[in-house]
């Protein structure tokens, strides 16, 4: 008897399902959109998270006429596309609207937007209150479309969102349906290496509907001066199994993204032209696929 009521419960699939990861379209723009396709199942990826910006497969001018056929071709692949990666700041930007209309159109309800910058003439507390009309204003927008905007978090100086207490401080009078952070560990980690990072994605988690996923290790660079060097996962300092327990604590399930930031002959750097033959592109991705995989099962993701 208790094996018969068990049963449905079984088969209903209960419980959340896994995280399926995306490829950044950066790192594959040595192929055209079909062989992108065949390169991401190869690697086992599950999806692309695709960019419509200057320098990517679709420029933002051409992306009515271009996204949808450039979608049909991934999702016939049997790849989803969760998301757009654009160069969208703020509703002014230019095609913003028009970027987001057509994905919404094609059932992509997610994008990543961001790169608003501090100057180092006005105290930090004046421009956060003047950058706060600009998000109610994407807000709104992405409202009236059914859009989910992430925003793209960086290390470095001048940054918005480095710290990000202050992405937090722009997002708490939001709804993250609309409004929301794309939090990347390894960024959050190098700019709170001890705990700062654990303290800051605590905050920003309620507010956060993707991540992006890369490692690294602090090294000198060739003026002698200490940097984030970008390495393959589990080589770094991110701790991988810390951070999948937050996300699984936060019952995260939005886009994730893998980035590969590490020399690999300009995929790194989203050359069109490469010094690596395919395969060896194919084999670094795919690694990091199955590591990612592995955090994600033991933490229940």
């Amino acid at each position: 008897m208790a094996l018969a009521a068990a049963a449905p419960l079984a088969a209903q699939g209960q419980g959340p399902k896994p995280l399926k990861i995306s490829i950044f379209s950066k790192h594959l723009q040595f192929l055209d959109v079909a062989g992108m396709a065949v390169a991401a199942k190869e690697a086992g990826a599950d999806g692309i998270d695709f960019a419509v910006r200057k320098g990517a497969h679709i420029l933002p001018e051409r992306v009515k006429e271009e996204l949808p056929g450039a979608v049909d071709t991934l999702r016939k692949a049997g790849l989803e596309v969760p998301m757009l990666t654009t160069a969208i700041v703020d509703a002014t930007t230019p095609h913003a609207e028009t970027i987001l209309r057509t994905a919404a159109s094609l059932g992509i309800r997610h994008y990543r937007w961001g790169d608003m910058r501090y100057n180092a003439v006005q105290p930090i507390p004046e421009q956060l209150e003047a950058m706060k009309p600009r998000v109610k204003a994407l807000a709104d927008l992405n409202r009236e479309l059914g859009m989910c905007g992430m925003y793209h978090t960086h290390s470095g100086q001048n940054e918005v969102g480095a710290s990000i207490w202050d992405l937090w401080l722009l997002f708490k009078d939001h709804d993250p349906k609309y409004i929301s952070a794309n939090l990347d560990v390894a960024h959050a980690t190098v700019e709170g290496g001890l705990g700062g990072w654990l303290h800051s994605t605590r905050l920003i988690l309620p507010y956060t509907r993707g991540t992006a996923i890369k490692d690294f290790v602090w090294a000198k660079n060739a003026k002698g001066g200490w940097a984030p060097q970008w390495c393959p996962l589990g080589e770094g300092m991110v701790d991988w199994p810390r951070y999948c327990s937050m996300l699984k604590a936060a019952r995260f399930d939005g886009p994730v993204q893998m980035h590969y930031e590490y020399p690999l002959g300009g995929a790194d750097h989203g050359n069109r032209q490469i010094t690596v033959d395919r395969a060896t592109v194919i084999t670094a991705m795919r690694k990091d696929i199955e590591k990612l995989r592995g955090w994600f099962k033991e933490a229940s993701l």
